[in-house]
């Protein structure tokens, strides 16, 4: 019996060695395809290495454009004239308020002005009898669509209620804030921003708000720059001074390297991934502004396709293209143009002729069609 239980114990282990090989290439494959699914950010923050907004640097392992501009000084420069470089701003230096002495919107309760002084701009809220007011600290979005302001009270960030448009010229209830007429002047001023959202929405319009240390608005850099998206730099910095080029380059994270999914859950954690959009149950128009929601959604996305991610069609380091033509090439990636002749009054344009842009859901929206989900 005993002779018999070494012979089973004996044909255990090498049944397991057999199979340790196997169980590893299941166990690899079952990571890829973990990498390969649609994440929410919070998991994607969860996971070892760099992703946007996370705190698990130090700030002292940032560097700032300067020292990227050394050795990537075109590249840095175009990046520094993109929106996403000024995705935020201090009130006082903010080209709007800078341009604008006033800027008032008469309603009933409520009214409000934003008025520039010597030192910044202040925002107020009037009910025809009391007012109440505050020095805006921090102005958020260049103004190609709008502009959002937070301001302090007893050491509690707010959101302004009111937010600048630039179609409108003017101010109007901020994205994000309920129809409903405010109680009091307090709420009619704006809405207090919790310590986790304040951390989200700082994480993703300035580099490096926030640490190992916690939030610190104090030491961060405004808008989105070269680190947002590759993680602190100095670790890369020191490797390639020592001029360890390998080791420098393996020190700095490349979002190119990423998988299709993974790289649109990148840009995600700020512009919101398809899981994201689900848990938050923002249905219908709510998600338009959410592109890799849309982008996902799309029949064509599938599984994941290099062709659709975010970066085939937008460069990160340059200026958002807005003529339609050029993304005829992005479209022919996937629709290769037919051999037929060209009609003479075809514009030459095959992107906006057979699909104009709509939101980032690729489809042919018809008019009268309900807007999809």
């Amino acid at each position: 019996m005993k002779r018999r239980g070494m012979y089973a114990v004996l044909a255990g282990v090498s049944s397991l060695a057999l199979l340790a090989p196997r169980a590893r290439m299941q166990s690899a494959l079952q990571a890829q395809q973990k990498v390969d699914t649609p994440m929410a950010t919070d998991e994607r923050l969860e996971a070892p290495g760099w992703w946007p907004t996370k705190r698990s640097a130090s700030r002292e392992d940032y560097v700032g454009t300067a020292e990227c501009a050394r050795c990537h000084s075109k590249m840095t420069a175009s990046q520094l004239a993109t929106p996403m470089a000024h995705a935020s701003t201090p009130a006082a230096t903010s080209g709007i308020l800078r341009e604008h002495e006033q800027i008032s919107r008469r309603g009933v309760p409520y009214s409000y002005n934003i008025t520039r002084t010597e030192t910044g701009s202040t925002y107020s809220v009037s009910d025809g009898t009391n007012s109440i007011s505050a020095p805006l600290l921090w102005a958020f979005g260049l103004g190609n669509k709008g502009q959002t302001y937070l301001y302090q009270r007893d050491g509690v960030f707010y959101e302004s209620r009111m937010s600048f448009y630039k179609t409108l010229q003017g101010l109007d209830l901020t994205t994000g804030h309920a129809y409903k007429m405010p109680e009091n002047l307090e709420e009619a001023l704006g809405r207090a921003i919790d310590p986790d959202t304040l951390r989200r929405c700082f994480g993703c319009h300035t580099t490096a708000s926030a640490s190992d240390t916690g939030f610190d608005p104090a030491r961060l850099m405004p808008g989105v720059n070269c680190e947002a998206c590759h993680g602190p730099g100095a670790k890369h910095v020191s490797l390639m001074d020592a001029e360890k080029t390998e080791q420098g380059r393996q020190a700095i994270f490349n979002p190119s390297r990423l998988s299709p999914v993974a790289l649109v859950d990148f840009c995600g954690a700020c512009h919101r991934t398809w899981n994201d959009v689900y848990e938050m149950d923002a249905t219908g128009v709510a998600n338009a502004r959410f592109q890799p929601y849309r982008l996902e959604n799309s029949r064509c996305w599938g599984e994941g396709d290099a062709r659709l991610t975010c970066i085939a069609c937008h460069d990160p380091h340059r200026q958002l293209v807005h003529e339609a033509g050029a993304y005829d090439q992005k479209c022919l990636a996937c629709h290769p143009a037919a051999p037929a002749r060209k009609a003479r009054d075809h514009p030459g344009k095959a992107c906006p002729t057979h699909a104009p842009f709509t939101d980032h859901r690729i489809r042919i929206a018809r008019a009268g069609e309900p807007y999809p989900d």
